[in-house]
C-alpha cells in the first residue's frame, strides 16, 4: 500500500503527470524530456528522480544518454486498484442518511446508516421541535417518514 500512496503523490504533480503522458508517447532522455517541456535538465531530473523511486518510469542506457521511459504496469496497477477501491465503495444516496464504516470490521467493511441529525455537518435546522409541529413534506424531505423524529435543539455556540 506505501508503493500505491507514493505512486500517487507522485503522480500528484502536473508537472510529473505531464511527463509521464510523454513518456507514454515516446522514450526521451533528460535533454529531449527538459525541451519538450520547456524547463531545465537540472528540473527534470529532479522530477524523474521522484517518479523512479514511485517504480514509474525506468531508465535504459543508450550509448552516452538515458533514455526514460514508464513502465506501463505499475500504471495498470494502479488503475486496477483505483477500481477495486471505487467499486468497494456503496452507491451514494441522498443526505437524509449517511454511512459510515464501523471500525470493529476492517476485511468486509460492515456498514451501518445513522439518521442525518448526528451529523455534524448537516443538522436538519428546516425541522422543528416537534413532529406534530412539521409539516409532512417537510419530514420526509429532511427525515424520509414521521417515526423517528430527528429533531435536535440548536447549541448555542
Amino acid at each position: 500500500m506505501d508503493d500505491f500512496i507514493l505512486a500517487l503523490k507522485a503522480l500528484g504533480d502536473k508537472t510529473r503527470f505531464r511527463m509521464i503522458r510523454l513518456l507514454l508517447t515516446h522514450d526521451l532522455c533528460v535533454g529531449a524530456l527538459a525541451d519538450h517541456m520547456g524547463m531545465s535538465k537540472a528540473a527534470v531530473s529532479q522530477h524523474l528522480q521522484i517518479l523512479r523511486k514511485a517504480g514509474l518510469v525506468k531508465g535504459e542506457k543508450r550509448g552516452y544518454w538515458t533514455h526514460y521511459g514508464v513502465d506501463k504496469d505499475v500504471i495498470q496497477r494502479i488503475a486496477e486498484t483505483l477500481l477495486q477501491t471505487a467499486d468497494q465503495a456503496p452507491e451514494f444516496r441522498a443526505a437524509s442518511h449517511r454511512t459510515i464504516e464501523d471500525g470493529n470490521k476492517t476485511d468486509d467493511l460492515e456498514r451501518r446508516t445513522l439518521p442525518m441529525w448526528q451529523n455534524c455537518c448537516q443538522q436538519p435546522t428546516q425541522l422543528k421541535d416537534k413532529t406534530e409541529n412539521c409539516t409532512p413534506e417537510q419530514i420526509k424531505k429532511w427525515h424520509g417518514d414521521e417515526k423517528n423524529h430527528p429533531y435536535v435543539p440548536a447549541q448555542n455556540k
